[in-house]
């Protein structure tokens, strides 16, 4: 039978509904045809309370130390790394942007190896291996040691983020991704509360018990081989699916599968698909998706390179920054909890997270627009832009619950990551040294790049309602009916009739 071609929200085509390479799930739902699957709430809250023990402290961990490690740039930039390497503002920009340089070069191919290799051993043996490059970097002696070095460690990070949001989306309902996505994300903010308080216990350490190296190398040892200790327990933890879950029994298995049956999506499928790439490259909601991350991240990758810096331009000590950092996770830590709770009791995560990013506007503009000599007020716009990890969620989120097709999901994230290495390039480079110390220049980019981003996610959510109006209308239709199994039939979300888009 040749392909059929399909509109916008119209029913699966047969070709990919009948003949198509399912989902891995359906070999279990297969093998098991005829068997009644009843669960009680109480039986199936236990069973989410099982996978969340089991499943979220290690991709938490693991997001957390993604954001540390490769933030640490930033935290040993006023502990002697800039002196020691004799690094200008622009070598230090470079260094800080090469790290997106291999993050976007292995981007593509790393989505790939995510589909077709095992996940959890696949991203395990990842995460060893950039905590080993990040501890590395102690040994870096000048500017050219350290861009390889930032390099390869961008191609080790690439798989973080994406890998994350596959794993979410293979073990819980679009319902509880979102909360789920938001334990993950204010790691982040964790993340930034550690980091600078293990930056600062070392470096009060080092000043009054000199060690044989430096303060900013014990930083980078000290990263790296905590990150390598926790790739070693994902590896011997983490399943790669429901399917081969050691802390699950055969029933409990089929239950979980059963359980993210109403998603649509599956748990995964091994085979490149190419008319789910295309798809993916022609959908208005995955380039609204793209253009909110890149617009974010421009700001995002400048001020995370330069937190600690701009802190110390409100007119406070290197070692004063390093403390006043530590409220910014605080914020980011419950916003991003907070406005998850919102976004999923109100059901409408994009213009929830739309206000977070609207707070961050504002934080924006008081760095932007107050005296110089109002260090405080120009501290709370920092404060205020803790809560710019919002915008994160609401993305990752998205792309789990509306994104459907697992090479079409692996694709979008791979462009959404494309984006965003693109705008965390472009963000350092905005700070120069003719702008010191105020860097209005470098601010005013951010505010516009932050509205921008601000708008395309509006843009997301007017299309996402749209499509699914024009869903319902077809469920409504005389003649329309559901195919058996389709759930796990890995159709993508423009095939599939039946996924509602969460807005």
């Amino acid at each position: 039978m040749g392909e059929m071609s399909y509109e916008l929200g119209t029913k699966p085509t047969s070709n990919h509904a009948i003949n198509n390479d399912p989902d891995e799930a359906l070999k279990l739902v297969t093998a098991h045809a005829g068997v009644s699957v009843t669960i009680t709430p109480e039986q199936e809250a236990k069973l989410l309370r099982k996978i969340d023990l089991h499943v979220m402290p290690l991709l938490c961990l693991v997001y957390g130390l993604n954001f540390v490690d490769k933030t640490a740039l930033s935290y040993v930039s006023i502990v002697g790394f800039k002196t020691d390497l004799n690094l200008g503002v622009s070598e230090y920009n470079w260094v800080a942007s090469v790290f997106y340089f291999g993050y976007l070069i292995w981007e593509w191919p790393t989505n790939r190896l995510l589909q077709r290799l095992p996940l959890a051993k696949y991203s395990a043996c990842i995460v060893i291996l950039w905590g080993l490059v990040l501890a590395s970097m102690a040994a870096v002696k000048d500017f050219k040691g350290a861009l390889a070095v930032r390099f390869f460690l961008g191609v080790a990070e690439a798989s973080t983020n994406p890998s994350t949001v596959l794993f979410t989306s293979q073990w819980y309902t679009v319902p509880e991704q979102g909360i789920r996505v938001s334990w993950w994300v204010s790691c982040v903010g964790g993340s930034q509360i550690i980091g600078s308080a293990v930056t600062y216990g070392i470096v009060m350490g080092t000043t009054q018990n000199p060690l044989a190296i430096k303060a900013w190398q014990l930083i980078f040892l000290a990263f790296g081989g905590f990150t390598v200790l926790i790739g070693i327990i994902f590896l011997y933890w983490m399943p790669d699916s429901p399917l081969n879950a050691w802390f699950l029994t055969e029933d409990e298995k089929l239950v979980a599968i059963e359980r993210i049956r109403i998603n649509q999506q599956g748990v995964g499928n091994k085979h490149f698909k190419w008319y789910q790439c295309k798809e993916a490259l022609t959908d208005p909601m995955v380039w609204g998706i793209v253009a909110s991350g890149l617009f974010a991240t421009i700001t995002n990758g400048g001020i995370t390179n330069y937190f600690s810096q701009l802190i110390v331009s409100f007119g406070f000590t290197p070692t004063q920054s390093l403390l006043l950092s530590m409220p910014e996770g605080v914020i980011q830590i419950v916003a991003v909890l907070v406005f998850a709770h919102l976004g999923r009791r109100f059901r409408s995560r994009i213009l929830i997270s739309s206000m977070g990013l609207l707070f961050a506007i504002m934080g924006l503009f008081l760095v932007r627009f107050l005296p110089l000599d109002n260090r405080a007020g120009r501290l709370a716009g920092y404060y205020l832009y803790g809560f710019e990890p919002v915008c994160f969620l609401c993305v990752f989120s998205l792309i789990s619950s509306n994104v459907a097709g697992w090479t079409k999901k692996t694709t979008t994230l791979a462009m959404y990551l494309i984006s965003f290495c693109t705008g965390n390039i472009i963000g350092p480079q905005m700070y120069q040294p003719s702008d010191r110390p105020a860097y209005h220049t470098a601010i005013t980019i951010s505010l516009v790049s932050a509205g921008l981003s601000l708008l395309a996610f509006l843009a997301v959510y007017v299309w996402c309602r749209r499509q699914n109006a024009i869903k319902a209308s077809i469920r409504a239709a005389p003649g329309y009916k559901k195919i058996d199994g389709q759930e796990f039939m890995d159709l993508t979300d423009r095939e599939n009739s039946e996924l509602v888009y969460a807005l």
